[in-house]
């Protein structure tokens, strides 16, 4: 949290406030529209995900229940330090609910990890391109490396079987639940389309701002941004994406100012169209207190 706290006071020391205050008031109208409807495509792709992975881990998740869950994780991302708090909160509810915390916490770690890692890969392929030429070529090579280097093991690992307990539970997992041949394809193009449909937003938000950039030269700049998002030093979501924000859209010559108006502009898009996290927290909680018996909800009110 004070990583992304930092980040936020070296941008307005560098840009000052202007581009801040001019993201606040640039987000209204078809912009939220349009992100609520985007992202309740997204989070079906990814409540589908996690419900894929559970079930390979032998944990019953309908998708309905899949569904509001992710909405109400997404929320608390969008409003908790950390950016992970509501993907914990997600994992221990549903594991009291069937009974296995253990499964639960993998299904979700897998969950995150799967679709963290489709990101990456299709970031590391569209900076390959002349487009993204902008990121260091020794950078790109780098992560090529590790990628390579991390599917190599993650195969190998998937045809043996480790001793120790933990080795056990991980190739199991990889096995049965990631990389079982009738998952991993659906695993794939629900992360794609949901990748696919964080970058239609930030495209959006750079519309929102007035800017006449090309979506092709805009691509490896917003997947290049949503990486950085997901770095877990931020205050609510806020602080590595502006900054990467600032120094892409001024490495392509497009100003760091534009580049900060456009994440905060994001940002407030990707808040507002989390919340019906927020509507599903309010009816679990009004359920539970109405499922108290009479005398405990006599004295919780006093």
């Amino acid at each position: 949290m004070a990583g992304g706290a930092a980040i936020l006071a070296v941008l307005v020391w560098r840009v000052g406030t202007g581009p801040l205050v001019d993201g606040l008031r640039l987000t209204t109208g078809w912009p939220l529209v349009a992100a609520l409807a985007i992202t309740s495509l997204t989070t079906l792709c990814c409540a589908w995900r996690w419900r894929l992975i559970a079930g390979g881990l032998g944990v019953e998740l309908p998708l309905r229940t899949a569904v509001a869950a992710y909405y109400r994780s997404q929320f608390l991302n969008a409003t908790l330090p950390g950016g992970v708090v509501g993907d914990v909160h997600r994992a221990v509810r549903h594991g009291r609910e069937v009974g296995d915390l253990g499964r639960s916490l993998r299904a979700v770690a897998w969950e995150r990890s799967s679709g963290f890692a489709v990101q990456l890969v299709l970031t590391v392929g569209v900076l390959c391109l002349p487009a993204g030429s902008f990121v260091p070529r020794a950078a790109v090579t780098v992560a090529v490396v590790a990628g390579v280097a991390l599917i190599a093991v993650l195969v190998l690992l998937n045809g043996r079987r480790l001793s120790s307990r933990i080795g056990r539970a991980f190739t199991s997992d990889l096995r049965y639940a990631v990389l079982a041949p009738r998952v991993w394809p659906r695993i794939l193009l629900a992360s794609t389309v949901a990748v696919l449909g964080h970058v239609a937003v930030f495209l959006i938000a750079v519309r929102a701002t007035g800017a006449d950039v090309s979506p092709a030269r805009l691509l490896p700049l917003a997947l290049v941004v949503l990486t950085a998002s997901a770095v877990p030093t931020n205050i609510a979501g806020w602080g590595p994406r502006e900054g990467a924000a600032a120094w892409a859209f001024s490495a392509v010559g497009l100003g760091a100012a534009l580049g900060v108006t456009v994440a905060v502009v994001y940002g407030m898009l990707a808040l507002v169209a989390t919340l019906p996290g927020a509507v599903v927290l309010v009816v679990a909680r009004q359920r539970a207190h109405e499922a108290q018996p009479d005398r405990v909800r006599s004295a919780v009110d006093a």
